[in-house]
């Protein structure tokens, strides 16, 4: 079974705890190359068995590897921990940018990254739906980011009751995120602890100034964000902001003529100027939605993943600007008065 580390430890915390990890490259790399040849391994009867063929992407064990691999399971959270991390370990994610992460499903050779990494790290709060399954039987420490976030249920559809998975969208849920990153780092290489913290501080101290300058520029009347997915209820429970979305969770039922009226309704009943979408969904639903209400249509929001290296939003903290910026923009006191 994965190992589970506490969510936030004291800073106080134990030296002794911390020693449940491979504190040394040579060990690290040890334990590494076991777990890669037993899987290895595995595959490959389990290929031949089959008649199949290994996938060809499947990656091959790597030479000597100084620094630890952490894995996590989408763009967004690879690069906030991969900012605490800094040059002290290999951060790197399970799936693409651009790629839908609450479906995914993972690939033979995605077992194999996870045998080959010292820590795996997800979000929880069911969004990796898949992931408990996929991490079960794997002899490797296992992170839950969002661990400590107070959870906000979803209120409609097919998963109504369970907990809101986008709580890093928050700037004040995200620094837990910080946090159990910044703790599950530093009992993976002890010798770095006060290296992760003091990149966990400057990190949050950037989500402070962000989330700030926003409520800054929010009207104090309580405006209201309209989008496809709702993926923004933390981020609206930080600034005091209505939330209306189309549907709940992407992959539930998206974009229906019910949904659709309902979203007119509450367009029109509220005066919201702007409505919006997310990049990894499609927007024709809320294009009907702003043609119906005469609400101008921006985005699109970047939510459950990272732009290309040279897109829009090439890390965490622009990621959360970009959006903060946009719905600012769309919302914003200037907005209101432009639409009178």
């Amino acid at each position: 079974m994965a190992k589970n580390l506490d969510s936030v430890p004291a800073r106080g915390r134990a030296r002794a705890e911390a020693a449940t990890y491979p504190t040394s490259a040579r060990s690290v790399h040890g334990l590494r190359s076991l777990r890669t040849a037993a899987v290895a391994t595995t595959l490959a009867l389990g290929f031949a068995l089959s008649g199949c063929s290994a996938p060809a992407d499947a990656p091959a064990a790597t030479g000597d590897q100084e620094r630890p691999v952490v894995l996590t399971t989408f763009s967004v959270i690879a690069d906030l921990v991969g900012q605490v991390a800094g040059d002290r370990a290999d951060v790197v994610s399970l799936t693409k940018t651009g790629v839908e992460i609450h479906g995914y499903e993972p690939t033979p050779s995605d077992l194999v990254r996870v045998h080959e990494a010292d820590l795996v790290m997800d979000n929880g709060l069911g969004l990796e739906r898949w992931f408990e399954r996929f991490v079960a039987d794997v002899d490797v420490p296992h992170v839950v980011l969002s661990d400590g976030v107070e959870p906000i249920d979803i209120a409609s559809g097919e998963y109504s009751g369970r907990p809101n998975p986008h709580a890093w969208m928050s700037p004040t849920a995200a620094k837990i995120y910080v946090d159990n990153a910044v703790a599950a780092l530093s009992d993976l290489s002890p010798e770095d602890a006060d290296y992760f913290a003091a990149n966990g501080e400057d990190f949050k101290d950037e989500l402070d100034a962000l989330a700030e300058r926003t409520a800054s520029e929010l009207p104090a009347d309580g405006a209201a964000l309209v989008t496809c997915e709702g993926a923004f209820s933390y981020l609206a429970r930080d600034l005091g902001l209505q939330e209306h979305s189309l549907w709940p969770v992407n992959s539930d039922v998206e974009g229906t003529p019910q949904q659709i009226r309902s979203q007119i309704e509450f367009v029109k009943d509220n005066n919201v100027p702007a409505v919006f979408c997310e990049s990894t969904v499609n927007d024709g639903a809320q294009k009907q939605v702003a043609a119906a209400t005469e609400a101008e249509l921006l985005g699109p929001l970047y939510v459950d993943s990272l732009s290309d290296a040279d897109g829009p939003v090439p890390d965490f903290l622009s990621l959360i600007a970009y959006d903060l910026d946009l719905i600012s923009a769309g919302l914003g006191d200037g907005a209101a008065e432009d639409d009178e």
